[in-house]
């Protein structure tokens, strides 16, 4: 872990464009939230990096636990923040979109707090492991592993396709491996246990039974709680169509219910609509001639002459 640099900060920046860019009210709110409050605390941390950052020795043996919470909302300088961030907000849309915002917020909590405590877990593992004490004093900090955990579950959300590492295709089902060595190649000074972590937490929840207990833990606060997330549709055979998408975060089972198309046509034909159409809205009645035609409206000449009979008709 590096110190935060001074100056201009061009990560920050770069970030704000690009959630400019993208559209404020085109980012699902937790996604919003999670960036937002990641970039309150770059610019406002509450302790400094190494008040904040991960490792056995400060949460273990010293028992500061807080900084399990502290630790991923912390970056060591605005690029770090910049490509956690930007990672975020891409994977946040998608999945949250799909998995709906309550259960996504309650993903990410979860997420956050596991990856660290594997994170403790693993290093510890490899100071007994190794006998090597330095393990114990590696310290962390950062949204990556969290990040990882969420690679994990896109990617088993869209298993065909590949991804680009290095500039070598490398397919979606092993993207975060690749990725993992790739990072940890180029930025050997990056945390590989931190990163690892996230990993294995992604896989919990994709095929162990980190899912299965987040929804137990869900039902026993809320009984109303919906998860992944209910999403609506309709389709054109006039039809409105539910779906659960809890199974997996997709389809479990869905229902088709039949329109009451009465309560909104007031039980008029469609040439019943037709008319009352005509008279409500193609021309002012307070007027002898007609209004102008609605924008990018037009009548067919069968629909016109019916339109002057009833203007005659009105008039008589």
């Amino acid at each position: 872990m590096q110190r935060r640099s001074r100056g201009i900060n061009a990560g920050l920046i770069l970030l704000l464009s690009q959630i400019f860019h993208v559209g404020i009210s085109n980012i699902p709110p937790v996604t919003l939230a999670t960036l937002v409050l990641n970039i309150w605390f770059f610019l406002n941390p509450l302790k400094p990096l190494f008040e904040s950052c991960l490792s056995v020795e400060k949460c273990y043996q010293q028992k500061d636990w807080q900084r399990l919470l502290l630790s991923p909302l912390h970056h060591a300088d605005d690029w770090h923040l910049y490509f956690n961030m930007a990672s975020m907000l891409w994977k946040g849309i998608h999945l949250e979109r799909r998995l709906g915002s309550r259960w996504f917020a309650y993903v990410i909590v979860t997420f956050s707090l596991l990856t660290g405590v594997l994170y403790l877990f693993l290093e510890f593992a490899l100071a007994e492991f190794l006998d090597e004490p330095g393990f114990r004093r590696n310290c962390a900090v950062g949204f990556s592993g969290v990040l990882f955990a969420l690679k994990v579950l896109n990617n088993h959300y869209c298993p065909g396709g590949f991804a680009n590492i290095l500039g070598f295709p490398v397919p979606n089902r092993l993207a975060c491996w690749a990725e993992l060595l790739a990072i940890h190649f180029i930025s050997p000074g990056t945390s590989f246990a931190g990163h690892l972590a996230g990993i294995l937490v992604g896989l919990m929840y994709a095929h162990g039974p980190l899912k299965k207990i987040m929804k137990k833990c869900a039902g026993v606060f809320s009984s109303n709680m919906h998860y992944p997330g209910q999403q609506y549709h309709v389709n054109s055979s006039g039809y409105s169509r539910y779906q659960d998408s809890y199974q997996y975060g997709w389809t479990a089972y869905s229902e088709e219910i039949p329109r009451n198309y009465d309560a909104y046509t007031a039980g008029l034909s469609e040439e019943e609509q037709l008319e009352r159409a005509l008279r409500a809205s193609l021309w002012d009645r307070g007027t002898s001639g007609p209004s102008p035609q609605p924008y990018g409206f037009r009548l067919s000449p069968e629909e016109e002459m019916r339109r002057q009979r009833l203007r005659r008709f009105d008039h008589q």
